[in-house]
């Protein structure tokens, strides 16, 4: 058990009651992304998500606390059942269970401005993000906290998006919209909140990563930098998400490398604010159990409780078999039958055959922001294949899942690419295709930015490129060549050069996704030694 004290600034008015204690739970999860059903192990999945926070609920009422239940956003994009459906299925699971709000993430923009409007109607639940404004009006665009009342303590709820949303989202849904830096917003909130409000209890509820010791590398300042930034005393809580990480700390500033569920979580703590964040997809459920008792604020217990999650093991008859980590947490019927026919329509739309494939098809994060793939190669083949482009270009980033060898589905291919991005080329000058490789051949490794080419070979060094061939021959300066690439980094996604404005810019109107499954399609059964990368290229430091 972890007991630790925290004593808040006093605050002008206090609304509890001297030498009353008051008990509360924070429960959190973050970036769902769509896995509002269980996958094929049956882990995680709403239906089970339910179950548990109803008991928790149930057991914490029963020793006189309260519940408060928050999400640290990303609630959309990575499930096609869900994406097809702007996930509905979702936000009516998450009020089912009761949440209370969230923050809203850098993936709720995956779709235009209406669609998240659509799913704030969904929600009985606010949608909160204080940092997004209205470049035309100057106004915030959402609701920036909520308060809540828990057996006379007062709780206010900040929401906070990171700002790289604008950068790693689609530029075409933010021309009247600002991101601005989280820390400065939350500072202007938060005494707001204390001149008016007075709460008892300060949370933030962000997206915007948890970086170990404030090292963010190129992504956007996250939450340890932000409780840092922040006067000591001005957040209680940060209930995060973005960088998709169980927040359970080996030592100071430094997270459990390989955390296994089930085993003790210590959630992090920078001037005087905890931080926490429960991994991704609802594999856990958060719980910190708070009292709060004369001004000052103890975490007297945190856990992060798996959600039907297993491991791996060895029969012995040397075949394998999953078993859970902890206890197995049954279905909650009525969830069951409130997401079913949302599950029945996506299969149905979405379990067809379109091809196969002899060999595994590379999309793991863990080498698509690294090293040129398959996968990467594949989709931009098809790109070029549609477009009669020359050569093509696309952010490692894009790629978001692999493809197992068999049979393929439009589904597989929708978990590759869940953004529904549309197809662009631009024709360029040699000398112009040499200034854009120089840009992006250089983005960092580790990261959303790092470029897949295809028929591309050159050398990179760190500021510039060598030895550029195009199509096997080298690139000749006064040569019209055609790339394709996606509408995201056509229009500047992860800072790629903007060629939106070229004259020679056409958008086809082409969803990624279809394309793809098109060329698949037409080129079935394929070969994926065929698009294996051949070394093309070189990295100089």
């Amino acid at each position: 058990m972890l007991l630790l004290s925290l004593l808040t600034t006093p605050l002008l008015a206090q609304a509890w009651e001297k030498d009353h204690t008051y008990k509360f739970t924070v429960l959190h999860t973050n970036d769902h992304h769509g896995r509002f059903w269980n996958n094929e192990h049956d882990e995680y999945g709403l239906a089970a998500q339910k179950t548990l926070v109803d008991n928790l609920r149930e057991e914490i009422q029963s020793h006189g606390g309260s519940v408060l239940l928050l999400s640290g956003g990303d609630i959309n994009t990575g499930v096609p059942e869900s994406d097809l459906q702007d996930a509905e299925p979702d936000f009516r699971g998450m009020n089912l269970i009761g949440y209370d709000a969230m923050a809203i993430g850098n993936h709720e923009f995956d779709n235009p401005l209406s669609v998240l409007r659509q799913q704030q109607k969904w929600a009985k639940f606010p949608l909160l993000s204080a940092n997004i404004y209205q470049k035309s009006t100057g106004k915030r665009l959402f609701q920036p906290y909520a308060l809540f009342n828990r057996k006379g303590l007062k709780i206010a709820v900040i929401g906070l998006t990171t700002d790289d949303t604008a950068k790693i989202g689609n530029p075409e849904y933010f021309t009247d919209m600002e991101f601005r830096k989280p820390a400065t917003e939350a500072k202007e909130v938060v005494e707001e909140l204390r001149a008016k409000e007075k709460p008892d209890v300060i949370i933030a509820a962000t997206h915007m990563g948890h970086y170990d010791n404030g090292r963010h590398g190129s992504n956007a300042p996250g939450d340890v930098e932000m409780a840092r930034a922040l006067p000591a005393g001005y957040l209680d809580m940060i209930v995060g998400g973005h960088s998709q990480d169980p927040v359970c700390m080996a030592s100071e500033n430094v997270k459990q490398a390989n955390y296994v569920p089930g085993t003790p979580c210590a959630p992090d703590r920078q001037n005087g604010t905890w931080i926490v964040q429960a991994h991704e997809w609802g594999k856990y459920v958060g719980r910190a159990d708070f009292t709060f008792r004369n001004g000052t604020l103890t975490l007297d217990h945190y856990e992060l409780i798996p959600v039907n999650l297993k491991h791996k093991v060895k029969n012995s008859d040397g075949t394998e078999s999953r078993v859970y980590y902890t206890q197995e947490i049954a279905k909650n019927p009525g969830m069951v039958k409130l997401l079913t026919p949302f599950q029945k329509k996506g299969e149905a739309q979405l379990g067809i055959k379109i091809g196969s494939v002899n060999d595994h098809l590379e999309g793991d994060r863990s080498k698509v922001r690294f090293v040129q793939t398959n996968l990467a190669r594949l989709i931009l083949t098809g790109q070029m294949d549609r477009t009669n482009a020359d050569f093509a270009v696309m952010s490692g980033g894009g790629v978001r899942d692999s493809i197992e060898q068999g049979d393929i589905t439009y589904k597989d291919v929708l978990k590759v690419q869940p953004f529904g991005n549309t197809l662009v080329y631009v024709d360029m000058k040699g000398s112009e295709v040499e200034k854009y490789l120089a840009v992006v051949a250089n983005k960092q490794v580790d990261s959303g930015a790092y470029a897949q080419f295809a028929n591309v070979s050159l050398v990179a060094d760190g500021t510039g490129v060598s030895e550029v061939k195009i199509k096997g021959e080298p690139l000749q300066q006064d040569k019209t060549y055609r790339m394709a690439t996606l509408s995201f980094n056509a229009t500047g996604g992860d800072g790629y050069p903007v060629i939106s404005t070229l004259p020679g810019y056409v958008n086809t109107g082409f969803v990624d996704a279809e394309v793809l499954k098109q060329f698949i399609e037409q080129n079935s059964p394929l070969d994926a030694a065929k698009f294996a990368p051949q070394g093309e290229i070189v990295y100089k430091k």
